[in-house]
């Protein structure tokens, strides 16, 4: 399997058991994770070389981090330890007609003060095939920004595959401040993944329909999809199909486009266990298919299997192998009891 490199922070995540809300809890349920490593994980259990690259303290929090990275193999030597803090975000899981929210303690985390010259880019991407980052890392700090930049700067010197996860955080930044940051980042990416928000928001390309009301124009994704693949250049456009008709249950697709040809992946009812993560289980399934599978369309097939799966899991990470994926994908939703 491939050497795969992704970039980002990773975070302590604290939420109230069951479904409960913020103020009726008393104790909180501990996991970490994190846009990037996120997707590291996924690849990992899928047999890749996967390393995860950031900065975390000293401190037991931060080795607690590390450790749950290293408990799923993901390689953890290229992770600089110092500066104070570790980000926490708190999750209160929705319900039915009630969303999630998510509420963020992340500022002057060791990630987010670190400086791009703390990283030996040469070291990271030697053998690499494959370097992932999201715009979440570029929004935590100018020194996140720089950090991304020089990332993507080295890995194009190193002839390595890059791929984005475009992902807006509105509570990190204004859409004129990811546009002006992340238009110049694509000079350095060949797989652009995105929803219907990031792509507006982060790039300024607007597709029809409307997700809040179980509404997709899938003739509004090709056009802008057209429209973004002669604007940067991408090898891949991609985005996943959400459509939310509750917090507890989503309509799951994704569609690809390779410059020639659209592919349209099947589609998932579920219901969902914990969404966290949903996205980068995407990210991870699209990076594995494109790296072992023949065709876009086979590739997309097994991140829309791994991505519904991933919300069946609680936790940010998707803990799932490659079989397991690849029965879903063939057809087999059935969910009975395996022996």
């Amino acid at each position: 399997m491939s050497k795969v490199v992704t970039l980002g922070e990773i975070m302590l995540r604290l939420s109230p058991s069951d479904k409960n809300r913020f103020v009726q809890a008393d104790s909180f349920d501990v996991v970490y994770g994190g846009g990037e490593a996120n997707v590291a994980v996924s690849l990992a259990n899928y047999g890749h070389n996967a390393y995860f690259v950031s900065k975390l303290p000293k401190h037991e929090i931060g080795q607690s981090a590390v450790n749950s990275l290293r408990k799923f193999g993901v390689n953890t030597e290229f992770i600089v330890r110092g500066g104070e803090r570790v980000g926490i975000y708190y999750l209160e899981h929705g319900a039915s007609m009630r969303p999630s929210k998510v509420i963020y303690d992340r500022a002057d985390s060791a990630i987010a003060l670190a400086k791009a010259d703390e990283f030996d880019w040469d070291a990271i991407f030697q053998d690499a095939k494959w370097f992932h980052f999201s715009g979440i890392t570029p929004a935590i700090s100018k020194q996140g920004a720089e950090i991304t930049k020089q990332a993507c700067i080295a890995a194009k010197k190193h002839g390595v595959t890059v791929s984005v996860d475009l992902n807006y955080r509105k509570k990190l930044w204004t859409p004129e401040q990811a546009q002006a940051v992340m238009k110049d980042l694509m000079q350095y990416v060949d797989v652009c993944i995105g929803n219907e928000e990031d792509a507006e928001l982060t790039l300024g390309f607007k597709p029809g329909g409307d997700v809040t009301k179980g509404e997709l124009d899938h003739k509004g994704y090709e056009r802008i999809f057209e429209q973004m693949q002669k604007e940067f250049g991408f090898k891949y456009v991609v985005t996943t199909l959400r459509e939310s008709h509750s917090a507890s249950d989503n309509g799951w697709s994704a569609l690809i486009y390779n410059g020639n040809e659209f592919y349209y992946s099947k589609k998932y009812e579920i219901r969902i266990v914990d969404r966290v993560g949903g996205g980068d289980s995407f990210s991870a399934g699209l990076i594995h298919g494109l790296l072992t599978k023949p065709t876009q369309g086979e590739a997309l097939e097994f991140a829309v299997a791994a991505s519904a799966l991933k919300h069946t899991i609680f936790g940010d990470y998707n803990l799932v192998d490659e079989k397991e994926v690849e029965t879903l994908a063939k057809g087999d939703g059935s969910g009975r009891v395996q022996r």
